[in-house]
């Protein structure tokens, strides 16, 4: 019986480990004025950069930002806080948002997943 609860209760902590390892939301990318700019952590912003910016996740976090309108993917590394914007989780570069083909609408219903490279 108390093999079958340990089983269980690391198989919820798993589980929602895996949960907390993804996120789902709206995506932005930085407007033209950011370019040369200075990051939360320090680094000057540039547009060819893969990186992006998210209100919780560590910097240096590699992120794997999939649009789910087309299927399309990136990997970024985050660097700087944001976005302030209601609704929305992350706000990625402008090469980016162009990877995943959103910078004409703006905005894109994405998934976010931490990755262990």
């Amino acid at each position: 019986m108390i093999s079958r609860v340990l089983i269980s209760f690391f198989f919820a902590l798993f589980i929602l480990s895996v949960n907390a390892q993804t996120q789902t939301g709206k995506a932005s990318y930085y407007a033209d004025k950011f370019e040369g700019r200075q990051t939360a952590n320090g680094e000057i912003y540039y547009h060819v950069k893969r990186t992006a910016a998210h209100q919780d996740l560590a910097f240096g976090t590699i992120v794997k930002v999939t649009n789910l309108e087309n299927n399309k993917f990136v990997v970024v590394r985050i660097n700087d806080r944001g976005p302030f914007a209601d609704n929305r989780i992350i706000d990625l570069s402008k090469s980016s948002a162009k990877d995943l083909d959103f910078v004409q609408k703006g905005l894109a219903k994405v998934k976010i997943e931490k990755t262990q490279f």
